[in-house]
Parts: C-alpha cells; sequence; structure tokens
C-alpha cells in the first residue's frame, strides 16, 4: 500500500475540496447545475496523494455542456474550446488547469463509469452531495496499487489504452492484472491503429515516470513493439543489471529517458512515430558507437576515434556510459562532469572568423579540417595559447592546402 493513500470517504471528500479551492475551481461550481460530477484522474491523484504541475479536471453534466462550459468561460474569462460538437465535449483553459466538460451519456452516471478504461479512473465526485461514486472497486485497486479494466471493449474502443497501461506502471509504480496482461499480448498489434502522434506522447511519458525501468522491462518482455531486430543487432542490454545510481539525479533525469527510447524501439520505428529530427539523430549516434565499441576494445581506439566520439556525443554522453565496460564508466562520467576537460567538451582556442583573419584562409573544407586537428590537439593538451594555436595552424596549412602550380 502507497504511505500516502487516503482510503476513507470523508478524509477524500476533505482533499477533494481542499485542491478544488486551491485551483480556484470553487470559482465554477455555482454555475455547474446539479448532477455534475467529477471524475477521472484528478481524483485517482487525489487519492494517492499525487501532486501535479498541472491540473486536468474532467466534468461530467446531465446535458448542455457547450451551454454550460460558453457560461463557465464567459464569467471566468477563460479561453474556450470546443473539442467535440457532436458529443458536446468541450475545453476551459484557466492559467495552468485544462478543464474538460462532457455529458453524461449514459442514464446513470455508474453505467458512465463502466465504460471508462480503468477501475482507477472510474470513480467520481457528486459536487451538490458531496459523495463518492465507486462502482468498481476503483479505491481498492488504488490501495494494493493495481491497473485493472471493467471490459476488454472499452480498451479496444481507444487501443492506445494498452499503451497507456505502462504509463500507469511508471508514473505510479502499478501492477498490471494477469487477464489484463493477457488481453495486451493478444491485442498489442492494435496499436497500429493509433494515430503515431499520439503513441509518441505516450512513450515519453512513460520514459519519464518515476518508475520508467519497470515499465520498459515490461515492454521489453511483451515485445510491445515487435522490434525483434534490436535484439539480433544485440542492442538491448540488461537492464536490470544496471546502477543506474552512477548518475546523480539530473542526469537520471535528463538522460535517461533517451537510453530507454532506444531500448524498445530502432531508428525506423522512431522515424515511423514520428519522433523529433534531434531524438533520430541521437539514437543513431548511440547505436553507432555501440556497435564500433563491440568490435574495437576502447583502448584500440586512435586518437581521432576517440576525439570523434566525445564530440558526437558530447551533449548526451551520461546515455551513453552503460554501453562502457564497467571499470570505464565512472572515470567517463566524472571527466564528462568536468566542462574544462577538452577531450569530452571539445572547443577550440580559434575560431573560424580569427583564422581566416590571421592566416588568409577561405571559407570551405579545409577552414574545417583545420578547426578540428585544432580542436583535437587541445583536446591532447598538446595546445596551451592563442599563439600557439596560430603556429600550429600554419603548420598544418603548409603540410595539408591544396598546392597550386
Amino acid at each position: 500500500m502507497k504511505s500516502s493513500i487516503h482510503t476513507d470517504h470523508t478524509l477524500i471528500i476533505d482533499e477533494l475540496e481542499t485542491s478544488i479551492k486551491f485551483h480556484n475551481l470553487d470559482l465554477i461550481l455555482g454555475l455547474l447545475p446539479k448532477g455534475s460530477y467529477l471524475v477521472g484522474g484528478y481524483i485517482r491523484d487525489i487519492i494517492l496523494g499525487r501532486k501535479t504541475e498541472k491540473a486536468d479536471v474532467d466534468i461530467v453534466v446531465p446535458l448542455n455542456a457547450i451551454e454550460i462550459g460558453k457560461k463557465i468561460a464567459d464569467n471566468i474569462g477563460s479561453k474556450f474550446i470546443i473539442l467535440d460538437e457532436k458529443r458536446e465535449v468541450i475545453r476551459i483553459i484557466l492559467k495552468h488547469i485544462y478543464i474538460d466538460i462532457a455529458n453524461q451519456v449514459s442514464s446513470t452516471i455508474e453505467e458512465d463509469l463502466y465504460s471508462r478504461d480503468f477501475s482507477i479512473n472510474s470513480i467520481a465526485f457528486l459536487f451538490d452531495k458531496k459523495c463518492l461514486v465507486d462502482p468498481l472497486n476503483g479505491l481498492k485497486d488504488l490501495e494494493i496499487s493495481l491497473l485493472r479494466t471493467n471490459s476488454e471493449k472499452n480498451l479496444l474502443n481507444d487501443p492506445l489504452r494498452i499503451l497507456r497501461c505502462f504509463r500507469f506502471v511508471s508514473e505510479l509504480n502499478f501492477k498490471i492484472d494477469l487477464d489484463l496482461i493477457t488481453f495486451i499480448k493478444k491485442n498489442k498489434g492494435k496499436l497500429n491503429l493509433v494515430a503515431k502522434e499520439r503513441i509518441n506522447y505516450e512513450i515519453q511519458k512513460i520514459v519519464q515516470g518515476e518508475n520508467a525501468l519497470n515499465a520498459i522491462l515490461f515492454i521489453k518482455k511483451l515485445n510491445i513493439f515487435s522490434t525483434d531486430n534490436l535484439s539480433e543487432d544485440s542492442f538491448f542490454l540488461d537492464l536490470e543489471k544496471i546502477n543506474y545510481s552512477e548518475l546523480n539525479r539530473e542526469e537520471r533525469e535528463k538522460f535517461l529517458p533517451s537510453f530507454f527510447i532506444a531500448q524498445i524501439l530502432d531508428v525506423v520505428s522512431l522515424e515511423k512515430l514520428k519522433f523529433s529530427k534531434s531524438e533520430i539523430a541521437k539514437t543513431k549516434l548511440l547505436r553507432k558507437w555501440h556497435f564500433l565499441l563491440e568490435k574495437k576494445n576502447i583502448s584500440q581506439l586512435t586518437e581521432s576515434d576517440r576525439f570523434a566520439l566525445h564530440k558526437e556525443l558530447e551533449m548526451f554522453l551520461p546515455a551513453f556510459i552503460f554501453y562502457l565496460p564497467q571499470n570505464f564508466r565512472l572515470d567517463w562520467l566524472h571527466r564528462w562532469r568536468d566542462n574544462n576537460d577538452k577531450l569530452f567538451h571539445p572547443s577550440n582556442l580559434l575560431n573560424g572568423e580569427v583564422i581566416k583573419k590571421n592566416l588568409k584562409i577561405k571559407d570551405g573544407p579545409i577552414l574545417g579540417e583545420l578547426l578540428r586537428y585544432l580542436s583535437k590537439e587541445l583536446a591532447y593538451k598538446r595546445l596551451n595559447n592563442f599563439d600557439e594555436a596560430i603556429y600550429k595552424a600554419k603548420r598544418w596549412i603548409e603540410q595539408n592546402a591544396p598546392k597550386c602550380d
């Protein structure tokens, strides 16, 4: 059981009312008709004692959601968006709060709750009577940290909910009900029916959760994305044997998401799922150097190879650290954390404009090669100051610039 979880109805209602006042939601209560309910994740997070930066509020009203939403937005001076005109679903944006209002679909709120994805999201709070409605024992499932669905059909109505199971593992450290696991195995292919952008968003949330490792292990075990070629090219690591504490907290938050993404998706999959160009480029480089180091021992890398590695991986080296032999990791991390280490953070004593002005050289490949040479010399401590850099640059040009007859 989670130590911060609220299980007493009175306490939960007190916490809900405190939170409603904190977010100034009490401003809209008088504009809601009787029989209006607060539903979904907002209640779940209050029960779990979970604080989030943004509040997403879902409200169900008996009728006329659009009319009610417009009235509320006008009254409190907030942005108003119609999300689904036919089904009457609207959104009000009030600073950091998204308030979604929808019509009750069924004749009773219980029937509406039966159609939701998971039991932990199927709890409602009736505003005017200040009572909880929990027809699927969502409170009990929250208490025992169990993710369970009332109906597989509810998940198939939106197959993204299959992936959302792993998000709850990552963010809340929940267990997945055995029947739900069987369902996931059987229906994981249905994810192909979901918009790629939505899958992308869920994956980003999964890899950023406090318990992302557990979720990634589950995803790999069930082969959710069917990326068999990752196993074939040995890109997978034994994630359970890695000492993640070698990274500090900031490094884990910043770099582990990219490391985990590379463990469950190859470059082709990233492209299909519309990941950013920078994330795709990052994964390509992680794979490139991983494969090279499988063929070559680090001590066998030439100066140029080692310099190229640090230049290409400089901005995200901690995401690569676990592909190194254990005895190299801490030393590399310490050196990477030192911004003055010129091998791990390649820089230059001269820039292109200075070289062009002092050495009468023009833009082009030769200038690029020269800058790289000087940066490598600095990385290996063969340069100390501006004058030495100018001198070495002149010598390099004499030896490497094309000769004219």
